[in-house]
């Protein structure tokens, strides 16, 4: 049975650094077998996060279709970019509402089990490490197998080619590799 990955950027800029970048890791999980679905969390726009609005209204009809989509994949690549030391508003308000749990449903649905690999794109000399550091902790708090490898682009506004593409082969390879990765240890654990 073929892995289900989800693939997305923390990011709504249409020209953004990490939605090119999760673009090309999709393409390594892909070439690895898996099956992979790339979203735009521009298309699902939410509400901040507010549990009297939740009270009153219930989840938000694309809060609904985000967690589908998240517990009908087994893997998330997530390309972060740095906000302030740290990841942006929009993927923690993804988080805060995929989080919530349905009536009878288990805690936490949509993450337990789920296993994640991080990466990050910036112009800044650290290409948003210190930000994947704050996703992966959410995330493993959150019952998420976050795998080790991670790649940090910096210098992003140099790094891309037109296309998309990297322009360092080195480092189109090992964006590449991250997807292969997931995609390998998804398959390992459907055996």
């Amino acid at each position: 049975m073929m892995s289900r990955i989800l693939a997305f950027a923390a990011s709504t800029r249409s020209e953004s650094f990490n939605k090119k970048l999760v673009a090309i890791t999709a393409q390594g999980a892909r070439q690895a077998g898996a099956e992979v679905t790339l979203i735009d969390l521009k298309d699902f726009p939410l509400p901040l996060f507010d549990q009297d609005l939740e009270a009153e209204q219930g989840m938000p009809e694309n809060g609904k279709k985000l967690k589908k989509l998240f517990i009908d994949h087994d893997g998330l690549l997530i390309a972060s970019p740095e906000h302030n030391g740290s990841f942006p508003t929009i993927l923690k308000n993804a988080i805060e509402w995929v989080s919530r749990p349905a009536p009878g449903e288990p805690s936490l649905a949509a993450f337990r089990g789920k296993v994640a690999t991080l990466m990050s794109a910036s112009p800044g000399a650290l290409g948003g490490l210190r930000g994947l550091v704050h996703v992966r902790s959410i995330l493993g708090n959150i019952g998420v197998i976050v795998l080790p490898d991670q790649i940090a682009v910096a210098k992003a506004h140099e790094a891309f080619h037109a296309d998309g593409s990297l322009k360092d082969p080195k480092q189109q390879a090992g964006i590449q590799g991250l997807g292969k990765t997931l995609a390998s240890f998804l398959a390992k654990l459907k055996t």
